[in-house]
């Protein structure tokens, strides 16, 4: 009977930790900034910061989202999903990479090692 029940993966794990750890300061940073400067030209260019960051936090908390879906489930369609979004959230913003390389790296690795019946 307990070789029927279906293990969470460790990697999978990983990369959600990472990734809500990611979020949280992103959110905490990028909240600040928005309202930050002294004057009209700081405020304006912390704006437009934020602007062009955005889309990428908005996928990497989507790829979050998936990637618990995924562990949490035991499902590959949602791992995979989210390994994905953390892919194409490097791909918006490439200056930010080193942030969220891990997750992706670890959610495949994760996906790959999962049952194919999850």
């Amino acid at each position: 009977m307990e070789e029927n029940k279906k293990k969470r993966s460790i990697c999978l794990l990983i990369a959600l930790i990472i990734g809500v750890a990611y979020i949280i300061y992103s959110a905490c940073y990028w909240s600040g900034a928005a309202g930050s400067g002294a004057d009209t030209a700081e405020q304006l260019g912390s704006s437009i910061a934020v602007a062009l960051v955005m889309p990428h936090l908005v996928v990497a908390a989507l790829g979050v989202l998936f990637n618990a879906l995924g562990f949490f489930m035991k499902k590959r369609g949602f791992a995979l999903t989210g390994a994905i979004l953390y892919t194409v959230s490097i791909v918006l913003f490439p200056m930010y990479f080193m942030f969220v390389i891990l997750e992706a790296i670890f959610s495949f690795i994760g996906f790959a090692r999962m049952p194919k019946s999850a």
